[in-house]
Order: structure tokens, then sequence, then C-alpha cells
């Protein structure tokens, strides 16, 4: 029994997932999503109504016991979470403990997976990504995708009689929940540093030898091909780190990232995504500054798109931080599309953090961030503070402006009377 809000450590999940691996059948299905939080069932479930993704067998017991949990508790309830170190941890556990034939599926075809009964099996899915950063309706409709291949898999091996016991887990969490009073480690927090702490992934470095000449990180690496395809990069590139990044190049002057990707997702057999920046003296300001200028995606060897980035550039000796890096007007960040081809490709990165020159120790040096100091808020504060000013001082003003009459009436004497000309 665990209590609320508990986060279960990598040996806390191999003991409660022991009578898993000790059992006669030892046949093991992991449905690996990319993101995923107990928050989803409920959400999902509640506010989409009839276009609940939960519709196979088995996220359907979860989601009655869940919903059941939640209208016995007299309060609000916080349920215990497994820590996503301890979900790469149980991965590699399972692949090296045991005789286990392991058994990978990428492409989402289930169809024909075959399982020799007189072994133990281990299934891991990859299951579909989730777009986080475009829109909800895009995640909904993923889950809904991945919960028809569970059902699926599911059915079929119960029609074979093959018994199997399934995790649905993911390599992250995709919400980052508010603690309450009733979590062990009270404390309050800033959502932002919450958000930091929950990431545990480090930067993609390339290294010369032994010194680190780029370092590049971002909480949300995702692209959207033709207004259709979505390709969420964040996992293979900072998590599993499954990425070439051999084609980089480092110089003093030139510093090119680049990024190799294959089959991302079906129908893209190769992806490539280039970060090109340069380190220029200006003597305006009398220093070097570094600049990421030009950002290409080139898919399959063919097609090539070109952006133009705008406002990218810190001082040398430090790094770039931006919140949101992309495509979209609303960014304060923009990669504005400088050929025809790039017009297909939409692009997000949250969290940007990229160093391409005078990297020490391996860290990040001191982040020189997109946002100005003047933001719009503190300009619109400015402008209103200077209206009331200024209607304060014409009031004022018009207050100083009045007079008293130099003469006044006598009650016991004739009424006063006041020529125009005074």
């Amino acid at each position: 029994a665990l209590h609320e809000g508990h986060v279960v450590s990598a040996q806390e999940l191999t003991e409660i997932l022991q009578p898993v691996f000790t059992q006669n059948s030892r046949n093991l299905i992991v449905f690996l999503q990319d993101t995923l939080s107990i928050d989803d069932f409920t959400y999902f479930s509640e506010s989409y109504g009839n276009k609940n993704p939960f519709q196979n067998q088995v996220n359907k017991l979860f989601m009655n016991v869940l919903q059941e949990s939640l209208q016995s508790s007299p309060s609000s309830l916080v349920l215990p979470a497994v820590d996503c170190e301890a979900t790469r941890y149980l991965l590699s556990f399972l692949q090296t403990s045991g005789d286990w034939k392991l058994t990978k599926i990428t492409n989402l075809d289930v169809s024909h997976l075959e399982m020799d009964t007189s072994k133990p099996n281990l299934v891991v899915i990859q299951l579909q990504q989730l777009v986080s950063g475009f829109n909800e309706l895009s995640a909904l409709e993923a889950i809904a995708e991945n919960d028809k291949i569970i059902g699926r898999l599911t059915s079929d091996l119960q029609e074979q009689g093959i018994p199997f016991s399934v995790i649905y887990t993911a390599v992250r969490p995709s919400r980052i929940s508010r603690r309450t009073d009733v979590v062990w480690d009270l404390r309050r927090q800033l959502m932002a540093t919450e958000e930091e702490e929950s990431v545990s992934y480090a930067p993609l470095n390339v290294t010369t030898g032994n010194d680190t000449c780029i370092l590049f990180y971002a909480t949300n690496f995702s692209l959207k091909a033709n207004s259709s395809v979505f390709i969420d990069l964040t996992n293979v590139t900072f998590v599993t780190q499954n990425v070439d990044i051999s084609s980089s190049e480092c110089s003093d002057i030139n510093t090119i990232l680049s990024l190799r990707y294959t089959e991302p997702v079906n129908g893209i057999s190769s992806l490539e995504i280039r970060f090109l920046m340069s380190n220029k003296f200006y003597g305006g300001s009398a220093r070097n500054w570094s600049t990421l200028h030009t950002v290409e995606i080139v898919q399959d060897e063919e097609k090539f798109a070109n952006f133009s980035v705008s406002v990218v550039s810190a001082p040398a000796e430090y790094s770039f931080h931006c919140q949101l890096v992309g495509t979209s007007n609303l960014y304060p960040a923009r990669l504005i599309p400088s050929n025809e081809e790039a017009k297909n490709w939409e692009v997000f990165i949250s969290s940007l953090q990229i160093q391409g020159f005078n990297v020490e120790n391996n860290q990040f040096s001191y982040a020189s961030d997109c946002t100005g100091f003047f933001t719009p808020g503190i300009w619109m504060g400015l402008v209103t503070s200077i209206i009331l000013l200024w209607v304060l001082s014409y009031g004022i003003h018009m207050i100083m402006q009045l007079t008293t009459n130099s003469r006044f009436d006598d009650p016991k004497g004739p009424a006063l009377s006041v020529p125009q000309t005074e």
C-alpha cells in the first residue's frame, strides 16, 4: 500500500512487478508511449464526452477502478505515480535479466505478432507518438489510435488462449501536477521550477576529441509535415539519443549541429535537421556574438527546407535560451520559411537552449534569453502610468488656475455689482 502522491522509484517498481516476472506464463507485453500521466485518463474521458479514447478492455478496466476511487474518495484524490527514471530502468532491467525472447515493434503493425509460448516472451511495442505543443485534439486522436492497437493485440492473444500480462507506460510524464498539502514533500514552487525538476535527461552534446563544442536542449522538439504528419523527436534526441550527430561540425567561426534520424515516422525513411550558427565580431558592441541564422530540414535526402531564424543570438561566451521557438507568428523566436518546401513544415521547440561556442566543463554558460527586458506587459504598464500621470498633472494645473473673488456681498448693504471686464 502506497500513500497518496508517492513517486514509485525503480527499486520499488521491480518489487511491485516481481509476481509478473515469476509467474508461469511469463508473457509480458509492454506498451510504451512517449508521454503519459494518470491525469490523461480522467481528462480526455471527461473533457470530450463521447470521444473518450479509452475503449479497449484493459483501459476500460483501469478507468472503472479509477472512477470508483474518485467517487468513493471523500476529498480530492492524489494517486501514486511512477518515476520516469524507473520506466527506463525497468526496460533495461527486463532486457538484461532472465531468458526473455525480446521482440520490439515500432511500425505499429501487431497483426503478424507470433509468440512461442514454450519460452518467456517480452514484447515492447512503441506506440504512436503524441503531439504535445500543437493541440489537444491531435493528442486525443493519437491516444485513441494507441488504444485501438492495445485492444486489437490483447484480443488476439485472448482468442489464441495465450496468457499474458500488460504494462502500459511511457518514457516521461505528459503533465506536471501542482503538489497539494497531502504530498509528503510539501513545498510551494513555481510551475516552471516543477517542470524543470521533472525533466531528468541531459542536453545533447557534440564533442571533438575530449572537448564538448555544442550543447543542445529542449523539453519538446516536434515537427509537423504537410499539416498531417506529426513527428515528436524529443525522446529519440535527448532520452534514448537514437540520433546520428556525426555530421556536425565545430570551429571558432562556424558551427553546424546535424541531427539525423532513421524512419522517425511511417512514410519518412530519413530526416536530417541542421542548425547553422556563426560567431562574428560586431564593432558596435565591441564583442563577439553567436547567432543561429539558419535551420535546414532534409527529408529522404531530396526534399530540402530552409528557414531563416530571427532573434536567436547571444554573446559568444553565453548560451541562448528561449521558451518558444518555431514557425508560429506567436513565438518570440521565429523560423521564417525561405523556400517553398519550408512552407510544408511546422516546427515547435519549447525551452530551447543551445550553445555552439566556448563550452566549458560540458555545461551551458549563462543563458541570454530571447525575451527582452521591456516585455509587452511592461510597455503597457509604462504607457498606462504615463497617461495617469498626465491626467493627474492636468487636474492639478486646472485646480491651480482657480481664483477667488476680490470682493464679497455685504448683507446689510446694496447688492454687489461686478462689471463684465472684471
